[in-house]
């Protein structure tokens, strides 16, 4: 589907200053919110079988459930979205994994950042200037030493090139 420039036209009709689209209650995070949600509730229409409020699910053995609210963090700062569930508890989302807390690309910019010799506390800093997102050193240890062996590979095969 295009985004057309009716659409954006709507969607920016109240746009006065860069924060309306980028800041913390801004556009983009609203739309990423409900993008996330969309997908996931697109996601157990699948697993289920079945469209919401279908007569399909009628005595079907798993039906829809409600949802539980969770706070993740990626590249647009903190957000809480609501993660649909299934009565049989046998919904696994795939864009936004159950126990997952950091959404795609997040991981990948603390992961850069360590590679280019940052501090875990230089990295926290840096992260809640410029996104905004407050994240503790304990998370991004977790991030580092999950790659910690891949990233020293990286950074010597990365040395080893300028000895030559």
């Amino acid at each position: 589907m295009a985004t057309t420039d009716e659409l954006l036209d709507v969607l920016m009709k109240d746009y006065n200053k860069p924060e309306d689209l980028i800041g913390e209650n801004g556009l983009l995070k609203q739309l990423t919110k409900r993008l996330l949600e969309r997908a996931m509730q697109a996601e157990l229409t699948e697993h289920l079988g079945y469209e919401r409020h279908s007569s399909q699910g009628k005595n079907s053995g798993n039906s829809r459930n409600g949802g539980y609210k969770k706070s993740i963090t990626g590249e647009f700062g903190n957000l809480e979205v609501t993660t649909p569930r299934d009565r049989n508890s046998t919904f696994e989302p795939i864009i936004l994994p159950k126990g997952e807390t950091r959404f795609t690309g997040f991981d990948d910019k603390i992961i850069s950042m360590y590679a280019r010799g940052m501090t875990t506390r230089d990295i926290q800093g840096h992260l809640q200037e410029i996104y905004g997102i407050e994240v503790s050193p304990t998370l991004i240890s977790q991030v580092t030493d999950a790659i910690s062996e891949e990233v020293l590979l990286w950074q010597n095969a990365r040395w080893t090139k300028f000895i030559r």
